[in-house]
């Protein structure tokens, strides 16, 4: 459906967050998503991509594609 790692990083944040439909670009805590998912959602993506995603990147990365951005820069070294 979508590049990279970004199928998954939606299917991740619509099971931790509840959200029954969730875009790319679209801002997942203006689609339900709470702070309290927050950190729940940073560790299954960490696990899920084996990577350490610095906090300060992770609160900024508001949609999707931001998340995937920061794991594929990750990724890259």
């Amino acid at each position: 459906m979508f590049d990279g790692h970004l199928s998954a990083i939606i299917e991740i944040i619509q099971r931790v967050g509840n959200i029954q439909t969730l875009d790319p670009d679209q801002d997942f805590y203006d689609a339900g998503f709470t702070s309290v998912q927050a950190l729940p959602l940073l560790m299954e993506m960490e696990d899920q991509f084996q990577v350490s995603i610095p906090d300060d990147s992770f609160v900024n990365a508001r949609t999707p594609r931001a998340l995937d951005r920061i794991i594929t820069d990750l990724k890259k070294g």
